[in-house]
C-alpha cells in the first residue's frame, strides 16, 4: 500500500472548507471533515481509481469526488506515495499551479 501525504495547500483547503461549513453548523463541519478524511485514507489502497483531472491532463495527477468537492492528488515515486495536492469546491476554478 502506498504512503499518504498532504501538501500544505491541501491542508489549508480542507481547513478553509470546514471553517466555511462551521459558520452554519460546527457539527456538520466536523462530520464533513471526518468523512472526507476517511475517503482520502482509502486512496493509497487503489491509487489509480480516481480519474485524470481533465484540467491538467497528466496521468499522475488524478481526482476523486466527495460531495461538492474535488480531491486532487498526485502519484509520486513508483506509485508508492499518494500526495493530496488540493481540495477544491466544484464551483471554483482549479488552481493552475499544481
Amino acid at each position: 500500500m502506498a504512503k499518504l501525504i498532504w501538501s500544505p495547500r491541501a491542508i489549508a483547503d480542507l481547513n478553509a472548507a470546514c471553517e466555511y461549513i462551521a459558520r452554519d453548523s460546527r457539527q456538520y463541519a466536523y462530520l464533513f471533515a471526518e468523512r472526507m478524511v476517511a475517503l482520502i485514507e482509502t486512496m493509497p489502497r487503489n491509487p489509480w481509481l480516481g480519474a485524470v483531472a481533465p484540467e491538467y491532463r497528466q496521468e499522475r495527477l488524478r481526482e476523486r469526488h466527495f460531495q461538492n468537492y474535488r480531491i486532487v492528488y498526485r502519484l509520486l515515486g513508483n506509485d508508492d506515495i499518494v500526495e493530496i495536492a488540493a481540495v477544491v469546491h466544484a464551483a471554483r476554478r482549479m488552481p493552475s499551479n499544481l
